[in-house]
């Protein structure tokens, strides 16, 4: 097959991925249909330009696609921002196990960006619950002076841990996070609204700790430990557990994320990485913007999607994660998938 041939059957294939994709995103007011549809047309964009590029024998084609992967890759961390906002969960969820298993960074590395995305996650969140009148402040004042105590020491106690302990302390938390939702999927919906609420110092103080503890542990926001035990311990209701954690969280991550990076440099090799805080920080940069747009949508389409079917793959995504941190797969299965998504320069 000649060259002209080959070129045109690519081209072909480029326009008819782009064709679909711009179809898709202009006939449906399904927002993860809306994404898939540009991932689609991103995708015949990247084959079309392949295909003139080695036409050609020009790089240039090839540098474009590296430019529209790395679009894509901010899209996909929208999705996962909206799909984790859907479910109230903190962003470390996700983004943690991106930088460890897929990019294979440091695990103290990876929790020190994702504290400082925490932090600009929770923010514009706040900014919202505030608005709907949902934050108990009292009980934010209760939970703060645990909170920042407790996630100063979960840093300093994280810090002393070897990184590939600290990754399988965070798989074993994953399995806990797949629990409650698996339990979720199974609720009944019903309401025990007759009770009095339990927000005196001591109950909120032993949830601000737990939550402070685990945050500075493990680098997570601390919502997915706060918003069960405010519902279960406290008595708040759902959306009022929702809010009073991310009031907290933008504190205690904010004072979490400072401590972690401060003494980054310490923990990690420079042989392996040169300058921990500069790639901690650039990393934070590039997720920031996305994580929070994400955070926007998912707080507008959490009761318009079908949350049962997302968190059944929210489930699923979680035991892919569980299980490599805590090394149940094969160590070649995954490096051949990690070398395929983040081949090596």
């Amino acid at each position: 097959m000649n060259e002209l041939a080959l070129l045109e059957k690519y081209l072909f294939v480029g326009a008819l991925l782009f064709g679909i994709g711009l179809i898709g995103f202009f006939s449906r007011r399904n927002m993860i249909v809306m994404f898939l549809s540009i991932e689609m047309m991103l995708q015949g964009v990247s084959v079309s330009l392949v295909a003139w590029s080695r036409y050609h024998d020009d790089w240039g084609g090839q540098m474009l696609v590296i430019f529209i992967l790395t679009v894509a890759a901010c899209e996909a961390a929208i999705a996962m921002a909206v799909v984790l906002t859907l479910f109230h969960k903190s962003g470390s969820l996700d983004i943690i196990p991106v930088l460890t298993l897929l990019m294979g960074k440091d695990q103290h590395l990876a929790q020190a960006c994702a504290m400082i995305v925490n932090v600009f996650v929770a923010v514009p969140a706040l900014f919202r619950h505030h608005q709907a009148k949902a934050v108990q402040w009292g009980v934010v004042g209760r939970m703060l002076p645990f909170g920042l105590v407790l996630i100063l020491i979960g840093v300093a106690l994280s810090d002393e841990i070897d990184g590939e302990l600290l990754m399988k302390f965070f798989g074993v938390f994953l399995l806990y996070i797949i629990a409650i939702n698996v339990l979720k999927l199974f609720e009944d919906g019903r309401k025990d609204n007759g009770r009095p609420l339990r927000i005196g110092w001591l109950p909120v103080g032993f949830v601000g700790s737990l939550m402070g503890f685990a945050a500075g542990l493990l680098g997570i926001g601390g919502g997915p430990i706060a918003v069960p035990m405010l519902q279960r311990i406290c008595r708040l209701p759902l959306r009022t557990s929702i809010a009073t954690a991310t009031a907290v969280m933008c504190v205690t991550a904010a004072i979490g994320a400072w401590r972690k990076n401060a003494g980054l440099s310490e923990l990690i090799e420079s042989s392996a990485t040169p300058d921990p805080l500069g790639e901690s920080l650039l990393l934070a940069v590039c997720l920031v913007p996305t994580a929070m747009i994400g955070a926007l949508i998912g707080a507008r389409l959490t009761h318009k999607l079908p949350i049962k079917l997302l968190r059944i793959a929210f489930i699923l995504l979680m035991i892919w994660a569980s299980v490599n941190m805590l090394d149940l797969l094969p160590s070649e299965l995954v490096a051949g998938v990690s070398s395929s998504l983040f081949p090596a320069p």
